[in-house]
């Protein structure tokens, strides 16, 4: 089967979107395909038709990847994130720069250049943001969103979901926060809108609902 860069783009896009929604436990439904690339939806609708003409995914019961298609995903996210490893640890940028970077790259890396960056990065298994780098054997731990922690009890950063890295500014925002896989913290106060102010780094920092239901941790 065609490695990423030999499918057109725009296929491996949507390939791509597909895996993530499912990653995140999300429907995999047009209208969320459409906001998460920000497309029309009449636009995501032939899209499915031409993805299904080139077996890359089914409908039949919800749109799901093919065997081919799961491939072609695997190989693009993959890419994807080995190089916002490689533009964070290597290149030092933002979190934000190095998401907005590795959308480009991944549909360009050739199978040489990823084993180079597999072995400078020293076989990494998740990108910066926690989540698995396909093909690593990456074992996610147990883990609950940060908005399942008690006020009073400690917890450890695990994993940003994807969802969260299209939020305009989210990823500044934790970033800055120091709201990073492996940091500790403790949730200091919850309010009635569901916003928790938790202790991390030293500092205290309010984090919304939408984000501390998607935040993973374990205890």
């Amino acid at each position: 089967m065609p490695a990423a860069g030999e499918h057109h783009p725009a296929f491996e896009e949507y390939c791509e979107c597909i895996f993530e929604l499912r990653e995140d436990d999300l429907d995999v439904i047009q209208a969320r395909i459409a906001e998460r690339l920000q497309v029309s939806r009449p636009a995501v609708s032939e899209m499915m038709k031409r993805l299904e003409a080139e077996g890359l995914i089914t409908s039949d019961d919800g749109i799901r990847l093919t065997d081919t298609g799961r491939k072609l995903a695997e190989s693009v996210v993959r890419r994807h994130r080995l190089a916002e490893r490689f533009l964070t640890d290597i290149l030092k940028l933002s979190w934000a720069e190095a998401h907005h970077e590795a959308g480009k790259w991944e549909h360009v890396i050739s199978d040489s250049v990823e084993t180079a960056m597999i072995d400078l990065l020293g076989d990494p298994t998740t990108c910066p943001h926690g989540n698995p780098i396909p093909g690593s054997q990456y074992v996610a731990p147990d883990s609950e969103p940060l908005a399942s922690v008690a006020v009073g009890h400690e917890f450890t950063v695990r994993r940003i979901t994807e969802e969260l890295e299209f939020e305009p500014g989210l990823l500044e925002f934790l970033e800055e926060s120091s709201i990073q896989p492996g940091e500790r913290g403790t949730v200091t106060a919850s309010s009635p809108d569901g916003t928790l102010t938790i202790e991390i780094d030293g500092r205290h920092v309010g984090v919304g609902s939408f984000a501390s239901e998607r935040i993973l941790v374990t205890g």
